[in-house]
């Protein structure tokens, strides 16, 4: 029987970045993933906590443990997404959230589920390449802040993508350090977000580099901006959109 998972799109990827969210559904198919889809998901609370408003993203946040509740049959469901920020969110604030409350033992419950697609597809079904994935090009990689620091995603995504036949990684000096998005930090500190931008690009480019790959589309969207608006020969890649490639 293939291993059942639920997805969950971040807000970013549905709005943004919607093909992403398609090439994520497609890999994991292709390594005999039944995938579920809850068409009544909405944001994992995120950018209000963030925010300081707890009691808003608590609100949200309590609507996902309704949506991804485990079913009634003793099978194991995890929850997949394409977003190491979301994940993050779900796996640590939430427990801020919930700490004391009702819904404590839900949020556990789910909090025991959700994975990031890399590290679902390394940690839990043992799979390091995807077959037929291919990518002509050199790509740098950058370590979210999400994934290295709140999921403790290093490995999983590097090794996925030098699976990817015809791709080379060369390493960009500083890749743990902030892109400088933060979510609403882009917003309060314009000139120091976009400053942070520039030197992780400026470190990219002098890799020789065509792609810059992550595990989110939210920095993934702030590098790009800068590339795009500077001109300069960088394109920016999710993870699933390159494991995706070529088949």
């Amino acid at each position: 029987m293939p291993t059942t998972v639920d997805i969950f799109i971040p807000c970013f990827v549905d709005q943004l970045y919607p093909a992403t969210a398609m090439h994520m559904v497609k890999v994991l198919e292709r390594v005999g993933v039944k995938v579920n889809y809850n068409p009544d998901q909405t944001c994992c609370g995120q950018p209000a906590y963030n925010a300081g408003y707890q009691d808003q993203s608590r609100s949200v946040a309590e609507k996902f443990l309704t949506d991804f509740a485990a079913p009634a049959s003793n099978e194991t469901r995890y929850i997949v997404s394409p977003s190491a920020s979301c994940v993050g969110m779900v796996r640590n604030s939430y427990t801020d959230l919930f700490a004391g409350t009702a819904q404590q033992g839900a949020c556990r419950a789910v909090q025991g589920r959700i994975y990031e697609l890399t590290e679902f597809l390394v940690n839990v079904l043992g799979i390091t390449a995807i077959p037929g994935a291919r990518l002509a090009g050199k790509y740098t990689y950058h370590d979210s802040c999400s994934g290295l620091r709140e999921c403790h995603i290093r490995a999983e995504p590097r090794q996925l993508l030098d699976g990817v036949a015809g791709l080379e990684r060369i390493e960009m000096a500083e890749t743990t350090t902030c892109c400088g998005f933060g979510g609403t930090f882009a917003v309060k500190f314009e000139a120091i977000s976009v400053a942070m931008a520039q030197q992780k690009v400026e470190h990219a480019l002098d890799t020789g580099a065509e792609y810059i790959v992550s595990t989110d589309v939210s920095c993934l969207m702030h590098l790009e901006s800068y590339i795009k608006k500077e001109k300069l020969p960088l394109k920016c890649l999710h993870v699933a959109d390159v494991l995706a490639s070529g088949w």
